[in-house]
Parts: structure tokens; C-alpha cells; sequence
């Protein structure tokens, strides 16, 4: 664990709040590793909802991209995340707030084509309706 965060330093950077749960891997010397004035919340005893959120978007990411890939190295692997984190939050769908975008594109046109678009090769797909 402490080789994993030295690596993501350049993530932590600027970040005011890590949530950690009471797992042993976040241990004295995993913590003692992290930035300065990076504060640590832990989630309470017992509570499986208190970080429900970042677990879902855990097994979406997997599910729908990690998992159905094969990695050689960092640089494919990073792309790969960077690309799901654009189609998570523009492109994807989230029922939790009534099917919407998380970041709204725009009104699109009524009627119209529908165009698909891929990324990753076709493993994440957008469907957009374009004006005609």
C-alpha cells in the first residue's frame, strides 16, 4: 500500500479530504506516507452505506471497463481511467438523479439522428441525438 500511494501522489496533490474505511491496509505507516495537510476521515464502525457512493462508482468502473481489458503497463491503464471518469460524469446516464447527465451538455434537439460514439474502442458507448 505504501508503494501505491507514493505513486498517486500527483492525485493527492491539492486534495484536502481523503475517506478511508476502517480497513488493516490503512495502517500507521500507510497514513504516515500520505501529504501534509491531507486530512483523513475514517468512516464509522459497522456503517456499509457510509461510503456507498465511492463503492458504486468502484464496481461500475470495473464492471464496465477494468475487468474487460488486458493492461500492459501504466500508461494504457491511466488512459483507460481517464477516459471512464470523462464518460462517467458527461456522457453516462445515472438513475440516482431521475437518468440524467451529471454535466448537462446542452438541451438536444427533438427528433433528429441518433449518432453513437465510442471510446476505448467500443467498450463505453454514447448515444446522442443530433439536430438533422
Amino acid at each position: 500500500m505504501v508503494k501505491a500511494v507514493r505513486s498517486a501522489f500527483s492525485f493527492l496533490e491539492g486534495k484536502r479530504f481523503l475517506i478511508l474505511d476502517r480497513d488493516t491496509k490503512f495502517s500507521k505507516c500507510f497514513r504516515d506516507t500520505l501529504p501534509d495537510g491531507l486530512q483523513l476521515l475514517r468512516t464509522p464502525f459497522q456503517a456499509p452505506n457510509a461510503n456507498a457512493h465511492a463503492e458504486r462508482f468502484i464496481r461500475s468502473i470495473k464492471d464496465e471497463c477494468l475487468n474487460r481489458m488486458i493492461w500492459f503497463g501504466d500508461g494504457p491503464l491511466r488512459k483507460a481511467i481517464y477516459e471512464y471518469f470523462e464518460h462517467y460524469h458527461i456522457e453516462r446516464n445515472h438513475q440516482g438523479i431521475g437518468n440524467e447527465l451529471i454535466e448537462d451538455m446542452g438541451a438536444s434537439p427533438k427528433g433528429g439522428r441518433v449518432v453513437s460514439r465510442e471510446r476505448l474502442g467500443g467498450t463505453l458507448r454514447f448515444y446522442k441525438r443530433v439536430a438533422a
